[in-house]
């Protein structure tokens, strides 16, 4: 397996006018878990729709296993989960996860698994529409799944979920990568990040900082990953 599932050089990117990324160099090891974190407009969404391949790019270079972002060669290994719903709201749960299943070979017992996974096995017959906006996000995750891919980009997925669910889907993202399975993980919320094995924090558009959650405790002499996020971004202001 390469070292490297993702690799961004020299990054920049315009949105509407706006310079939302400079320039930004990053990777991601292949078989982590690795948090994308900052407040919401800081870029994470953008340099995600880039690594899917299918954001528009002012200059750089995104790589993805190997080869160019969203290049054909790479869609059936590459899952991305956005922070909208991305699956039907007209069909009930089970009806978009036979769907998926279909379109990529899975079976009746991959959909079942892939339910009690993301914990809606007594929602199966629910509406997708009627659904909660975090429970049509673990929809999504759970057609995610069934692909089976090698690198998971997801955006923001435990937003509205209750602390038992968070624990329970960090367990999942952890257990992929330890099968081998590459996760870029965004969210606001930096507790967060001392769930995953890198952190990349951002803020306005750029990296401040490219850490394991000890690493950053110890770069800002705090136990608390909040406050290391505020020392880190005062220090990079200054």
């Amino acid at each position: 397996m390469m070292n490297n599932a993702i690799e961004v050089r020299a990054l920049r990117v315009r949105r509407g006018g706006n310079l939302v990324i400079p320039k930004l160099d990053v990777t991601i090891p292949s078989g982590s878990v690795t948090g994308l974190l900052g407040p919401s407009g800081c870029g994470k969404t953008t340099l995600i729709r880039c690594m899917a391949g299918i954001q528009i790019t002012e200059s750089g270079h995104v790589t993805v296993l190997g080869g160019p972002a969203g290049s054909a060669v790479n869609r059936a290994r590459v899952a991305y989960v956005t922070q909208s719903s991305s699956v039907y709201p007209d069909l009930t749960v089970r009806q978009n996860l036979d769907y998926f299943a279909a379109l990529c070979g899975g079976s009746d017992a991959d959909v079942v698994r892939a339910l009690e996974a993301v914990g809606l096995t007594d929602r199966g017959g629910a509406l997708t529409g009627e659904l909660s906006g975090g429970q049509r996000t673990r929809v999504s995750l759970a057609a995610a799944l069934l692909a089976d891919p090698d690198v998971y980009l997801l955006d923001e997925p435990t937003v509205g979920l209750d602390p038992v669910l968070r624990r329970d889907l960090w367990k999942l993202f952890n257990d992929l990568a330890a099968d081998g399975r590459t996760l870029l993980v965004s969210s606001h919320v930096m507790d967060e990040a001392g769930r995953c094995d890198r952190v990349l924090l951002m803020r306005d558009g750029e990296l401040i900082a490219d850490e394991t959650p000890d690493g950053l405790r110890r770069d800002a002499e705090t136990d608390d990953l909040e406050q290391a996020f505020l020392v880190l971004a005062e220090r990079t202001a200054a």
